[in-house]
């Protein structure tokens, strides 16, 4: 892929502008500075030989990314072939739930024209209640996920036995769709539960790890010099490397999405669903076959115990003497200067047992805990990005569809963030840094708040036109309304692609700053707590059921983009100074537990 050679890279990445504020930050945090500078001439048979910024150098020279390593194209496919499984099959779980099974019908194939795909007739708010507890429970599930592969079975292991448990769970949703059973409602429905619930299991073990494994094959992790042929001086900066790798991760997400819901929604609407479940689990097959031919060209983190039981405990020992019921004074103590500084073990006298990591593994723990912060604002996002799989899909059968399948157009997304990421890595973001403006990763993430509500309005401003237009007027939703609006389905575009936009700043920064700011041993933890986020806001999204039903859906869109521009802006004002100590955070050397030498990895070839 040309977008990922290093010679464009040269080209294109732009100067980093360095503000007033970063050097206040310097003055008020002296320690990162040091922990820095002491590490980088530390020999861990990864950057030995590099040449290392001064730090005039390094507010001064422009940077660029490193290139990209093989093996996160492998797993990059991975991810392609499950989300292709994933998406491919619950694109159809809104009609297979909330339309009837059309008459005459053994496979609930609504056939060419206008006729509408169904099954089990169970109407709208079964219907989203059922895909949010989906999307709710596999990133719940994620919790567990990342407890076993840093605790016991490493990354790649639990990956593996993520995958036969999500194949178990896509073999059953066939059977839930098989003539024979399809025709009878309450058995259909019953046999569709459990595969959901199979299948979300197996896709919550999954998402914490195949995450940071895509990134963990970039091993490098500071800032050194490399100067380019034209004879300038420029920094590597890994952060950015590991932004890009996300990117395109991102990308091949999108594409199996998107190859995996046109192809499915077809299936669904001229076929049945049994092979809008078949050819999803055919494609999910590829899965364990690539990582079976790839495992030898994997970098693997071994796990290393109960690594957040340790989290907890240097939590609780920093916050001795600190607690109280003063809500405002609890907020002080725990922001105090020292407060992390004196539970590092050189300032402990009497160290405990299970104090057995070093000074910087403290710094990282408190790195990861502001980043889990930042977490906590997301629910709200996942509001608006949660109207797309199930209530758009709804608004689409409510319009002129042109005999195009409703739920094909929520394949806009997948194919604008195809389209969008390559153009926002190349062009837009180097062209911001030109310019001079740093649009760091906080600020992408409010960006993608502020984009997501851009979406619901306009969803709204589209139902609104529904209500009259339609000739059911505002019960155009209604099963009972067998006419539709005359709107052309495709007004639908503008919502998918503001909430594509919204993903590249908000959803791909998420996993950017989650696998940056966690301490190595508990990449796939922090990162589950950002999947957790998610199905807090599919928890969320419950509270708006009774607004989806006629004559509410105005109300259901206009209130969500409300609340995510209120949260958007309250996000940036609480975050605004931790955007200033980025470049810093980012810089923190690497902490061990038991306090052992850093094992040397050799790096695979780099493409």
């Amino acid at each position: 892929m040309a977008g990922l050679q290093p010679d464009v890279l040269d080209e294109l990445v732009a100067n980093r502008t360095v503000t007033h504020d970063e050097y206040e930050v310097k003055k008020k945090h002296d320690e990162l500075e040091d922990i820095d500078a002491a590490s980088f001439n530390e020999p861990d048979g990864i950057h030995d030989g590099l040449e290392f910024p001064t730090e005039e150098e390094r507010l001064t020279l422009r940077r660029v990314s490193d290139p990209l390593p093989w093996a996160s194209y492998l797993i990059a496919f991975v991810e392609l072939a499950e989300r292709f499984s994933y998406y491919g099959a619950s694109v159809v779980f809104t009609n297979f739930i909330q339309q009837p099974l059309p008459a005459g019908s053994h496979t609930g194939a609504g056939g060419g024209g206008d006729g509408q795909s169904g099954a089990l007739g169970k109407g709208q708010q079964v219907s989203s209640g059922l895909v949010t507890f989906y999307g709710f429970w596999a990133y719940v599930v994620p919790l567990l996920g990342a407890y076993i592969a840093d605790a016991h079975w490493g990354r790649y292991k639990t990956i593996c036995w993520a995958v036969v448990i999500a194949l178990i769970g896509h073999i059953i949703l066939i059977v839930s769709a098989v003539p024979g059973v399809i025709e009878k409602s309450e058995n259909a429905m019953a046999c569709f539960v459990i595969g959901m619930i199979v299948t979300g299991f197996g896709t919550g073990l999954f998402k914490p790890n195949i995450s940071p494994l895509v990134a963990e094959q970039y091993q490098k992790s500071k800032l050194f010099i490399r100067t380019l042929k034209s004879g300038e001086r420029v920094i590597v900066d890994p952060v950015y490397t590991v932004s890009r790798v996300y990117m395109y991760f991102y990308l091949f997400t999108n594409i199996g999405a998107l190859v995996g819901q046109i192809a499915m929604t077809y299936a669904e609407k001229f076929i049945g669903f049994w092979l809008a479940y078949t050819l999803p689990t055919i494609v999910f097959l590829l899965c364990p076959i690539v990582l079976y031919f790839g495992r030898n060209k994997y970098k693997r983190s071994p796990p290393e115990g109960s690594v957040l039981g340790t989290a907890l405990r240097l939590f609780a020992f920093a916050a001795r003497g600190r607690w109280s019921l003063n809500p405002v004074r609890l907020w002080k103590n725990f922001n105090t200067d020292d407060f992390w500084e004196q539970a590092k073990p050189s300032n402990v006298v009497n160290k405990p047992e299970w104090m057995t990591f070093d000074d910087r593994w403290v710094d990282e723990v408190r790195r990861g805990l502001k980043a889990c912060a930042v977490f906590t604002w997301y629910p709200i996002y996942w509001l608006s990005y949660n109207q797309l799989t199930n209530n758009l899909i709804s608004q689409a059968a409510t319009m002129d569809v042109h005999g195009v399948p409703n739920d094909v157009l929520s394949n806009l997304d997948p194919l604008a963030l195809i389209i969008f990421i390559p153009i926002f890595d190349i062009f837009f973001f180097p062209f911001l840094k030109r310019i001079g403006l740093n649009f760091s990763a906080l600020k992408k993430i409010t960006a993608g708040f502020l984009t997501g509500a851009l979406a619901m309005i306009w969803a709204a401003v589209v139902q609104h036109y529904i209500y009259k237009t339609d000739p059911c007027g505002d019960r155009a939703d209604s099963i009972t309304c067998d006419s539709v609006s005359p709107l052309n389905v495709w007004i639908q575009t503008g919502s998918y692609v503001l909430i594509a936009f919204s993903e590249i700043f908000a959803s791909i920064t998420g996993l950017e700053y989650a696998f940056t700011k966690a301490p190595k041993n508990m990449r796939s933890l922090v990162m589950s707590v950002y999947f957790f986020t998610s199905a807090i806001g599919s928890a969320l999204s419950e509270a708006w059921l009774p607004l989806l039903d006629d004559p509410l859906l105005v109300w259901n869109y206009g209130s969500v983009a409300i609340i995510t521009t209120v949260g958007g802006i309250l996000f940036w004002l609480s975050v605004r100074n931790l955007d200033v100590q980025e470049d810093r955070l980012n810089n923190l050397a690497s902490g061990h537990m038991k306090a052992q030498a850093h094992e040397p990895v050799t790096n695979e070839k780099a493409v």
